[in-house]
């Protein structure tokens, strides 16, 4: 495992391949990125109707670590996961990572994740696996999709940063495993908790209630924006950026 100061020092050059991608790599990557989250979310609903009740919760947990791992390991491009990108932009007087380029890398991968996630929830709509455990998966389905268009912005702020603290950890300590398992290990603990905990992750709902919107679980696209997904993106970033990213940015750059 490598220490956090030399992880920092490596995400340099990794920031710089990420803002110099181009825009139809950050799209494909993106969408990638969006449909593995979106495997997780399917996977973890699975599970959770399977198991039902209160374990269901926990085996719902266990299972959408899958998601950060395949994007992890495949290398693809993440919105929540490059949060951490100002890290290195903090060196500004010896970076070349620009804030324009972590803008642009932003905007096109949340995009890209997007598209893979609404093109997971449409697979699961076209095939009819709502219909598993005799339609109690759609339920499950669109009872999640209402939990979520249901939620104050501020309480989807909150969950917000919280989730990207814990998900942007979970890839800082993936960055610093050179082997598969240990970059395993790195992703199931901290998305582990999220879940468990409830907070929320962008990616992930752009698969969750686009589901549900397709299974006719009600609310509108305005609730969808307004309710969940502008106001979880911003606590992404707050927690992601500023409280992850900030926070190992002073702790563990070279300058004391």
């Amino acid at each position: 495992m490598k220490p956090s100061s030399e992880i920092l020092l490596n995400y340099e050059q990794v920031a710089r391949n990420k803002t110099g991608l181009s825009i139809p790599k950050m799209l494909i990557s993106g969408a990638f990125a969006g449909f593995f989250i979106a495997l997780g979310g399917l996977g973890s609903q699975v599970a959770s109707t399977a198991v039902g009740g209160t374990a269901g919760k926990l085996a719902s947990a266990c299972v959408f670590p899958i998601g950060l791992f395949l994007v992890v390991t495949v290398g693809v491009e993440l919105f929540t996961g490059n949060c951490l990108l100002p890290a290195p932009w903090l060196n500004r007087s010896t970076t070349q990572v620009k804030l324009s380029g972590i803008i642009k890398n932003w905007f096109f991968v949340y995009i890209g994740n997007f598209i893979g996630g609404f093109l997971m929830a449409a697979a699961v709509y076209l095939g009819k696996v709502d219909a598993m455990f005799d339609g109690a998966l759609g339920e499950t389905m669109r009872g999640a999709a209402v939990s979520k268009i249901g939620l104050d912005p501020v309480e989807a702020i909150v969950r917000g940063i919280l989730c990207n603290i814990l998900v942007c950890l979970a890839v800082w300590v993936a960055m610093g495993s050179t082997s598969v398992g240990g970059k395993a290990i790195a992703c199931f603990a901290p998305v582990m908790l999220f879940v468990l905990c409830g907070f929320e992750h962008s990616v992930a709902n752009m698969y969750f209630i686009p589901t549900g919107f397709f299974l006719h679980s009600g609310g509108d696209i305005v609730q969808f924006l307004i309710n969940n997904l502008l106001p979880v993106t911003i606590g992404n970033i707050i927690g992601g950026s500023f409280v992850v990213g900030g926070g190992i940015w002073f702790l563990f750059h070279p300058k004391k």
